[in-house]
């Protein structure tokens, strides 16, 4: 019998702990991490246990679990490998709920078989198990350092998941320093139980946690993650730094959408999806997480851009156009507004130019001017060095006027450049966490951050969409080709699943003789094209196993014994089935509609511009299913393409709707059936709008069977 799942607020809220491993030697971790429960101030309940008895820290030390009394909601669990599953054995026994496994020496070193029968063991008892291979973990609702970290952690409302242990420890220490504050911590290592998901699912609700980062190295379990993710985006700003962003480590399957399918470009797409932030750096997460956490949602787009350099305000233009900022071009309100408090000789045009001549007054009656103009939405301060400004009294002017624009609501971003001076004034007015940049680029992509948040208030959680498909027929199909030991599809197959997933495709006929391809041609009506069956050739026209525009019976002729003898040259010994006949499908816009199960989001759909180039320009994105017509729609915008499907150079509007339509019946097949691994329809060809589209080539590879005979 498997116990319920506990609660997962009495992991960041526990009422008793426990430490097994507590350790008398002060250079150990046993010692290290009850030293900071101690020394943060816990409330609840600690227990160290260990078998040598005594007293640590001036706590009396348990020689088991069984010497405690009452409940324990959390243990933490530091002892050599070769005795952790013991230790979970007797705390699964025991009752506990949450089970922090420090140790090191599972799979991360190929060690997966025991980290799996830990898990497992624990599961069965209702216990629930962080790690193994982590530092610990934070909260500051208990007051609770549970880490082998530096210590001294400032409570706070910034909430940090990282995967990595180095560098979650090396975090410790620079937000003390940066005076970030924490509302959580935590080291999820090899994620063997606990996942981001899980964490997320009480951060949510934290009303102490103002913004969330993440650190990920991998995604496992992509389905759950990404549910929690589109909910949490939409109640407070998440920012993802993910590691691992080449596609060196991505597997290549035998179609178009694995091979594009590399995992920075997938989760990058997905994070837009849920609308997550993402950083570059840690130092980029720092800076959003930090700057969120403490600023209100700006009422609109308007941004104004201050400055007393024009250099550095066509920096700060070139960056608000990266980072997605809209600046405010009302040429007469912008007058009216800084013209009073504008040197005859400076600018009142977007950015305001106040000269080098400015001073800390002129830049008090600018942003007086700003925080009065009600279209004003939010504001980049910069300031470069000048003889003409006391620097001393650059931060009393920096300070004062972002505590104006905090007690008015108003979003305000600061940039100075100079020596020493400006340097020394920046890091004092950092750490009193004002938001304030050497680099205006910093700055911007801070504000485009804010804005991208504010973008997931505007866009509400969409409902996923499904299409209705023939489940029967799909299984059916599945099954002929699993009981003659192929892993793909064969060309007459791909259409019956079109067919049954309702997407349209040519008139089409399989030939076995070339009398066959010459009825079928006729009968279908010319122009024809002719494509190869076969399962030994999945691409096509790489083995010359295809010939279009054929308008006659010579040229089918001709055509049928071309093909024949260049894909007896090209794969010698392959099972040639017959030839395709197929309508020549007349001209339009070329697409790619593609879905696979990737090994961390699980099923995922892809669309771009298609035809033979696909791979080379690469014009595609992807999305996690399951997803929604107005999603997709917003996935088809992404594509540097997408001006041809709205009609360009005198061009009709494509039919998008039957696009869309598409995209959701593939993206249901991948998510209802697991016997599939990859789905690739190109090209899909667009007509004008009220014309729909047509499948052209269909290829589909099968998931690979378990031992027992079911789907992976």
């Amino acid at each position: 019998m498997t116990h319920p799942r506990p609660d997962i607020h009495r992991l960041f809220r526990p009422r008793a702990i426990a430490v097994i491993g507590a350790s008398h030697d002060r250079e150990k971790i046993g010692f290290k991490i009850l030293q900071n429960i101690v020394t943060a101030g816990y409330s609840g309940a600690i227990h160290p246990v260990n078998p040598k008895g005594g007293e640590i820290l001036g706590l009396p030390v348990r020689a088991s679990l069984a010497e405690i009394e009452g409940e324990l909601d959390v243990v933490c669990t530091c002892v050599p490998a070769k005795h952790v599953f013991d230790s979970v054995r007797a705390c699964a026994s025991r009752g506990v709920k949450f089970n922090l496994v420090i140790t090191s020496g599972f799979s991360e070193i190929g060690n997966a078989e025991e980290e799996k029968a830990i898990v497992a063991h624990a599961r069965e008892q209702g216990m629930r198990i962080l790690g193994p291979n982590i530092f610990g973990m934070y909260s500051a609702a208990a007051a609770l350092d549970m880490t082998f970290g530096p210590g001294g952690i400032v409570p706070g409302n910034v909430a940090i998941i990282t995967q990595s242990g180095a560098l979650g420890l090396a975090m410790i220490g620079k937000t003390a320093a940066e005076n970030i504050g924490i509302s959580a911590m935590v080291s999820v290592g090899n994620k063997a139980d606990i996942q981001e998901s899980d964490l997320l699912e009480y951060l949510v609700e934290d009303e102490s946690t103002l913004s969330i980062l993440m650190y990920i190295e991998g995604v496992r379990d992509g389905g759950p993650l990404v549910e929690v993710l589109q909910r949490a985006a939409r109640v407070k700003p998440v920012v993802a730094i993910k590691s691992g962003r080449s596609k060196r480590g991505a597997a290549a399957a035998a179609s178009h959408t694995g091979s594009l399918a590399g995992s920075d470009e997938i989760f990058e797409a997905i994070m837009r999806q849920c609308g997550v932030l993402r950083a570059e750096s840690v130092r980029e997460g720092f800076d959003l997480c930090k700057f969120l956490a403490r600023t209100r949602t700006p009422r609109g787009r308007g941004t104004v851009i201050i400055t007393n350099g024009g250099g550095i305000g066509v920096l700060a233009t070139d960056a608000c156009e990266k980072y997605g900022v809209s600046l405010l071009d009302d040429a007469q309100d912008l007058r009216a507004t800084f013209g009073p408090v504008t040197p005859s000789f400076g600018s009142t045009r977007n950015p305001i130019d106040l000269t080098g001549g400015a001073t800390a007054d002129h830049y008090d009656r600018a942003l007086d001017a700003a925080l009065a103009n009600d279209s004003i939405h939010s504001v980049v301060a910069l300031y470069c060095e000048t003889a003409m400004f006391d620097v001393a009294t650059l931060a009393p002017m920096v300070a004062q006027n972002y505590a104006r624009y905090q007690d008015a609501g108003k979003p305000i971003v600061f940039s100075a450049f100079g020596g020493g001076d400006v340097e020394s004034t920046l890091g004092r007015l950092s750490r009193d966490r004002v938001p304030i940049f050497s680099d205006v680029y910093d700055a911007v992509h801070c504000l485009g951050g804010l804005y991208r948040h504010f973008e997931n208030f505007a866009h509400p959680l969409r409902r996923s969409d499904e299409a209705p498909i023939d489940l029967a027929v799909v299984g059916e199909i599945l099954a002929g080709a699993r009981a003659e030991g192929r892993t793909f599809l064969l060309a007459h197959e791909g259409r019956r699943l079109m067919e049954a997933v309702g997407i349209p495709l040519p008139r089409s006929r399989v030939a076995r003789t070339l009398e066959e391809a010459v009825r079928a041609a006729e009968e279908i009506g010319y122009p024809v094209v002719l494509k190869v069956v076969s399962r030994d050739i999945l691409h096509k026209s790489d083995a010359g196993g295809v010939a279009l525009d054929l308008e006659n019976r010579d040229e089918v002729i001709d055509a049928y014994q071309a093909i024949y003898r260049n894909c007896r040259a090209a794969v010698p010994a392959a099972n040639i089935s017959g030839v395709e006949v197929s309508e020549m499908v007349r001209k339009g816009l070329e697409l790619i509609v593609g879905a696979r199960r990737d090994p961390g989001f699980g099923p995922i759909v892809m669309f771009g511009l298609g035809g033979i180039y696909v791979e080379v320009l690469k014009d595609v994105t992807f999305r996690a299913v399951p997803t929604s017509r107005a999603e997709v729609l917003t996935m088809m915008k992404e594509i540097r393409a997408f001006p041809l499907l709205m009609g360009v150079r005198g061009e009709e509007r494509k039919d998008i709707d039957s696009v869309v339509d598409a995209v959701i019946r593939i993206a249901t097949l991948i998510r209802s059936c697991p016997g599939i691994s990859d789905i690739e329809v190109n090209p899909l060809v667009a007509y004008e709008e009220g014309e729909g589209s047509k499948a052209v080539d269909v290829r589909v590879l099968l998931a690979a069977l378990e031992e027992d005979g079911t789907d992976a």
